[in-house]
């Protein structure tokens, strides 16, 4: 039967700095789950809301199909907002390097910022998206109108992206030192089970 090894602590005079703690990893990686959830969340229900619209507007008016996605596009774009910005602060996460909980909360917070303006944009997007396309079945001088309050909808995410990113890339805070464990504090142990 293989062994399975785990780490058994010999020592424990290692002290953590409470501004250095291990456990910053867990808010910056909270970031990246709320932004691209959150994200996802309103882009998914602006298209589902505005898909909808589209198929009622292609009975009415096949002739208006084309122009009546931009909706679906637009609330697509906030899940790319999402992606973006949780691709930043995965890779923004360096436990090993000095990550302090300055930076953990910064990143908790450009999660939020993103993912809750984008999920804003995106119900905006699919009540405007639903309510304009019916409306523009039945009457083509809406579009320009609508087009511009789609246009407004879509900039609570932009607002959300481009904070989520002043805040992502701020600095301050306590300098962590690098984590380097002391000689020997660390063996590996067979596990028997």
């Amino acid at each position: 039967t293989p062994h399975h090894m785990f780490l058994t602590t010999i020592t424990s005079s290692f002290e953590v700095n409470p501004f250095c703690s291990p456990a910053a990893s867990f808010f910056g990686y909270m970031g990246c789950v709320i932004a691209l959830t959150f994200a996802n969340l309103g882009s998914a229900y602006g298209t589902a809301k505005s898909g909808v619209a589209v198929a009622h507007l292609g009975i009415v008016s096949p002739t208006k199909t084309m122009r009546a996605l931009i909706p679906c596009v637009m609330a697509g774009i906030l899940g790319i907002y999402g992606l973006i910005i949780a691709s930043i602060l995965a890779n923004s996460v360096k436990v090993l390097d000095g990550y302090s909980m300055y930076t953990g909360h910064a990143h908790l917070a450009a999660g939020l910022c993103c993912g809750l303006s984008s999920l804003a944009g995106g119900l905006s997007i699919g009540v405007v998206g639903d309510a304009g396309l019916r409306a523009f079945a039945k009457e083509g001088k809406v579009f320009i109108p609508i087009l511009l309050l789609l246009i407004f909808s879509e900039a609570f995410g932009l607002y959300g992206i481009i904070v989520s990113l002043v805040v992502a890339y701020s600095t301050g805070g306590i300098d962590c030192k690098p984590y380097v464990p002391p000689k020997g504090v660390y063996t590996a142990a067979p596990l028997i089970g």
